[in-house]
């Protein structure tokens, strides 16, 4: 009876004893907390503060008025967006070309990581893997500048075209090879760096399966197919669900530079739309921030549907 009277009603004792060993245990690990504060502080501030302006999304905004003093019109602007025929072709080629680069690009770092897992030889190995990562870190602003050089008309490809009498080809103003170049691109800037990740899954498997199965006579090739892959494929089916969930987005820097007003009818994504409308026509960020919330929502739907898709087929999904 003094027990439960000291607890008082509804248990509370209890999720006081609670509380207060959650604040030992942080004031036990108070430097690794210290550590983390300066992440934490960043992420609320550049993360969900800026949440507030979502509101635009519902509001009519007036300059003079500021976000909060605009006034609200409801769902006026996600109407506004609907009837858009322009919004309706972006929306459209975003999931093709997002869909097109799911199916095609997926597999290559899987592929690249299972390669340089068989090379032998560190030395090669790790040439191999600074190589294939070092276009991650250049800016697709020089990638563009590249591609033009060696694709333009009087480019590097089309002069040596010229140089042996064959025809030149107008690759850059192409709307048929657009998309191609699109996917080869990233292809090449992104498959060494996603096969990082990967290559961190591996070194992680108990190699006394690789050793057991020596002794039982597998080949290589067979130890990658029953051994690799299977350790790695919960990795691989969170990388595929992170993926489905950016399907709204096209990646702005690639497309914004590599296209031209040539290619304007296939080349105009989401995110290109977006910086149109709020750009490059009369300001209206109303607008555009309803079609950057609708593209947002869309996506987390998308990343839902992947997750649960994965656990109903026995895969590990993002969420328990």
């Amino acid at each position: 009876m003094k027990s439960a009277a000291l607890e008082g009603p509804g248990g509370n004792g209890k999720g006081r004893s609670k509380l207060g060993s959650l604040f030992i245990e942080i004031w036990k690990h108070r430097m690794v907390y210290t550590l983390l504060l300066p992440g934490l502080i960043w992420l609320v501030l550049f993360a969900y503060l800026p949440m507030g302006g979502l509101s635009l999304a519902f509001k009519e905004y007036k300059a003079n008025l500021g976000i909060w003093g605009s006034p609200w019109v409801g769902l006026e602007n996600f109407k506004y967006v609907f009837r858009d025929p322009a919004f309706l072709d972006s929306l459209w080629r975003t999931l093709y070309i997002n869909i097109v680069k799911l199916v095609i690009q997926f597999p290559f770092p899987i592929l690249l990581a299972l390669m340089l897992n068989e090379l032998r030889m560190r030395r090669a190995k790790k040439w191999f893997q600074t190589v294939l990562t070092f276009p991650h870190f250049l800016s697709w602003i020089i990638v563009s500048g590249v591609v033009i050089n060696v694709l333009a008309y009087d480019g590097l490809l089309n002069s040596t075209l010229m140089m042996f009498g064959l025809p030149t080809i107008n690759f850059l103003g192409s709307e048929s090879m657009f998309v191609p170049m699109i996917i080869f691109t990233d292809i090449w800037k992104s498959t060494g760096w996603g096969a990082i990740i990967y290559l961190a899954a591996i070194s992680g498997i108990d190699q006394d399966q690789y050793e057991s199965a020596e002794i039982d006579g597998a080949s290589r090739m067979q130890q990658m197919f029953r051994i690799t892959l299977p350790n790695i494929l919960p990795t691989v089916t969170i990388m595929f669900i992170l993926s489905v969930g950016g399907l709204m987005s096209s990646g702005f820097d690639q497309i914004f530079n590599l296209a031209n007003a040539a290619t304007k009818n296939v080349s105009e994504v989401l995110d290109v739309y977006i910086y149109r409308i709020t750009f490059q026509s009369a300001t209206d960020f109303s607008f555009s921030t309803a079609v950057s919330l609708f593209r947002s929502l869309v996506n987390m739907a998308l990343l839902l549907l992947a997750d649960r898709v994965a656990k109903m087929m026995g895969g590990d999904g993002l969420f328990r």
